[in-house]
């Protein structure tokens, strides 16, 4: 078969992803605090961008942009200043005696000796925080107090840092016995040194080892304790307390007691020291209840609002055609000044729009709880506000709604329908596990409910769910089964 080659014309339509598109997508996805520091970025590196100043109203501040919209075009193609600045709008700032306060050799303004010393340019010692100590930098403080040998301190040292997060040894015992040249019984009372530091347990293999490290370190040792975590953990997880007396011939009283004693032992003690800084949440959006309605009210604290800086605006006004360079260069930083402006505003509308949809869809969860509410997709909230569903994803990652029953994040509203397709009435997975830990709740503890008792209980209010589901549930909820929960 001949093959030739010819030259055809075609046309299409396709998505151009430019960067100004790009950056009100990723406007969408940011936090209030992520926003907040990209449009501070966005200032320092764009001059055409300035800070309105004074408390200006929601109103006013739209009015003025509004403003600045209206005027892109004209301000990109003519510039004339005089058009452009009413009378006494340009810049107060005198920028020739700031210039002038300049040392030639200096790009900071002069300033006396006094005013470096005075109270207020002093800094704030209280703000200057250290970092935080970490869990290696804890145990290694308290190694170096311990007068240890250079081969025992190596060997200390390497198992400090191969603990996880939790205070647990990731890595096997005996294979770092073999890189040193300690004995083995020596190596093994390092390790129980270690575990003997604060936090008591960190350093230990297993769970086991972990809570016997703290118990041997109570004030009145408790033999029983002991014991019980030796040689019947696995009885104690099962509750299974008659075996653990037939055994041991204790009375069933005497180790509930020492259970509780167990209850209070951390089986994570490495997270008591150099947690992860705690990450704050700033919610975009308050909803409050006037007159029986609920109102929201956008988070613009810490926003910056914008302008276009009017002194740039008369310096390309009245440039000159032979500085073509300079005037293309302002043209740019005006474009890119005006496509942040627009894509702020198009965010915090689009996040209002989805705030008040979400009020319309769930109206029961705010007023009665998160029991009663609704199985809600993006495609419900996309159609009602007239979106494409993955800007409706966009918007709820990562903001977070304050409302009368607490701070929830956007996506927390967002559940799939549970039991329709059995006959029974579709319910929302979150309003199924408050059912779910509602029931256990109410149980009889020497007669728990199982999986397959609550899924008969739910059955009765026409919430038709199979027993793996409740068990799929219970589990999420952190709920042990029923064998374990009987006391």
């Amino acid at each position: 078969m001949a093959m030739k080659m010819n030259m055809s014309l075609k046309q299409t339509q396709s998505l151009m992803m430019t960067p100004q598109l790009q950056q009100a997508i990723k406007l969408l996805t940011l936090t209030h605090l992520e926003m907040t520091n990209v449009i501070a970025q966005e200032m320092v590196e764009n001059p055409m961008l300035e800070e309105m100043g004074g408390e200006l109203t929601k109103e006013e501040f739209q009015e003025s942009t509004a403003a600045d919209i209206q005027n892109k075009e004209a301000t990109a193609e003519n510039f004339d200043g005089p058009k452009l600045m009413s009378e006494g709008s340009r810049d107060d700032f005198d920028w020739q005696k700031y210039a002038e306060s300049y040392n030639n050799n200096s790009s900071t303004p002069p300033k006396s000796m006094a005013e470096y010393t005075s109270g207020d340019d002093m800094p704030n010692y209280e703000n200057m925080v250290s970092r935080s100590a970490n869990l290696y930098d804890h145990l290694e403080w308290q190694l170096k107090m311990g007068n240890l040998q250079p081969d025992e301190w190596e060997l200390a040292i390497e198992i400090v840092h191969n603990l996880d997060e939790d205070g647990y040894l990731s890595e096997n015992f005996e294979e770092i016995i073999a890189k040193h040249k300690l004995d083995r019984e020596d190596a093994f009372e390092i390790l129980k040194m270690i575990q003997s530091l604060d936090p008591i347990g960190c350093g230990a293999r297993n769970l086991q080892e972990c809570l016997l490290a703290q118990a041997q370190a109570l004030e009145i040792r408790a033999p029983l304790v002991e014991l019980i975590l030796k040689n019947h953990l696995k009885d104690l997880e099962k509750k299974d307390y008659k075996n653990i007396s037939k055994v041991t011939g204790i009375s069933l009283d005497k180790i509930k007691e020492a259970e509780i004693i167990i209850q209070g032992f951390n089986p994570k003690p490495g997270r008591l020291i150099g947690a992860d800084d705690t990450q704050y949440v700033v919610p975009d959006i308050y909803v409050k209840e006037v007159g029986g309605e609920f109102v929201i009210k956008l988070n613009d604290d810490g926003v910056p609002r914008l302008k276009i800086s009017n002194l740039y605006k008369s310096i390309l006004g009245s440039a000159q055609s032979d500085n073509g360079q300079a005037k293309e260069y302002i043209q740019d930083k005006l474009r890119a000044a005006m496509w942040l402006m627009k894509s702020i505003e198009n965010r915090q509308k689009t996040i209002e729009k989805v705030a008040e949809a979400i009020i319309r869809y769930q109206p029961d969860f705010f007023r009665k709880g998160p029991a009663f509410m609704r199985p809600m997709i993006l495609k419900d909230i996309a159609n009602e506000i007239g979106m494409h569903e993955s800007t409706v994803s966009r918007v709820t990652t990562n903001k977070f709604m304050h409302t009368p029953l607490g701070v929830f994040e956007l996506k927390y509203f967002f559940n799939t329908g549970i039991g329709g397709k059995n006959g029974g009435i579709d319910i929302a997975s979150e309003s199924l596990k408050h059912k779910i830990r509602d029931l256990v709740a109410k149980e009889n503890p020497k007669k728990p409910l199982s999986d397959q008792k609550i899924s008969d209980l739910l059955s009765t209010k026409d919430i038709v769910v199979a027993r793996r589901t409740v068990a799929k549930y219970r589990e999420m909820l952190n709920i042990l089964p029923s064998s374990r929960r009987k006391q």
